[in-house]
C-alpha cells in the first residue's frame, strides 16, 4: 500500500476509535456518579472531550505501531491493541459496592454496543442516500458530489461498527481489570469473588499473553466468531 492509502485508512479509523473510547470511559464515570461515587466528576472525567480520556502511549502510539508496522512490511494491518486512561472509581463510595460495581463496569461495553447499532443504522441511511435515481446530467453531478461526501462517512460508520463490537467483546472477557472481570467480581459469591479480584494486579499480563502468546488462539476462536456474527447482524 502507498502512503496515501495508509493515511486514508488511518484517517477513517481514528475518529471512530476516539468516539468509542471516549463514550466508553465517560459511561463508566457517569454511572459511578449516579450510583454515589463523585470521583470521576471531581477529576474532570465526566466529559465527552477525548483529550480527557486519551493516554498518549496506549491510545495513540501503541495502536499506530501495531497497525502500521505489519501494514508497511506485509501489506496487511496488524492486530490493534490499545487502551485509554481508566476512569477512576472508588467502589467504596458506591451505595451498594458489590452490586453497583456490576452496573459501573457494564456501562462501558453496553455503550459500545449502542454506538455500534447506531452506526449501523446511520450507515444504512447513508447507503440509501447513495441509491438516488435519475438520468439527467445535473442530477448525476449532484449525486456524484454527494457520494464524495457520503463515501468517507460511510467508511467511518462501518469502522465504527467493527471497533465498537471489538471493544465491547474484548472488555467483556472475565479478567480483571477488564469490565467483564469486574462484572464477575460483582456477580460471584464471596470467596470466589475475592479470588478473582486478587488477580487484578496480574490482569494486564494475562491479557497480553492471551493476545500475543497463546499458541492455541483461544481468545480469537471465541471473539472472532462472536464479533463476526454480531457485526453481520448489525450491518
Amino acid at each position: 500500500m502507498d502512503l496515501a492509502s495508509i493515511l486514508h485508512r488511518v484517517s477513517v479509523v481514528a475518529l471512530p476509535i476516539l468516539v468509542a473510547i471516549t463514550f466508553h470511559e465517560a459511561a463508566h464515570g457517569f454511572v459511578a456518579h449516579r450510583r454515589g461515587d463523585p470521583t470521576a466528576k471531581y477529576l474532570g472525567r465526566l466529559t465527552l472531550n477525548p483529550l480527557a480520556h486519551i493516554d498518549p502511549f496506549g491510545t495513540v502510539l501503541l495502536p499506530l505501531l501495531l497497525y502500521l508496522m505489519p501494514l508497511l512490511l506485509t501489506g496487511q494491518p496488524g492486530v490493534v491493541f490499545g487502551y485509554a486512561k481508566p476512569v477512576p472509581v472508588n467502589f467504596m463510595n458506591l451505595r451498594r459496592p458489590k452490586s453497583d460495581m456490576i452496573w459501573v463496569a457494564a456501562a462501558g461495553p453496553m455503550t459500545n454496543l449502542a454506538l455500534a447499532v447506531l452506526s449501523g443504522v446511520l450507515l444504512r441511511v447513508l447507503l440509501g442516500l447513495g441509491g438516488l435515481g435519475g438520468g439527467d446530467v445535473d442530477l448525476f453531478d449532484r449525486q456524484r458530489a454527494a457520494f464524495a461526501v457520503v463515501q468517507p462517512l460511510a467508511q467511518m460508520l462501518q469502522y465504527s461498527v467493527f471497533i465498537n463490537v471489538a471493544l465491547m467483546l474484548f472488555n467483556l472477557l472475565p479478567i480483571p481489570p477488564l469490565d467483564g472481570g469486574r462484572v464477575m467480581v460483582g456477580v460471584l459469591p464471596g470467596a470466589s469473588s475475592e479470588r478473582l479480584a486478587r488477580m487484578e494486579p496480574y490482569g494486564m499480563l494475562i491479557i497480553f499473553m492471551l493476545l500475543f502468546l497463546d499458541p492455541l488462539h483461544l481468545v480469537y476462536r471465541i471473539l472472532v466468531p462472536l464479533s463476526e456474527t454480531l457485526i453481520r447482524w448489525i450491518l
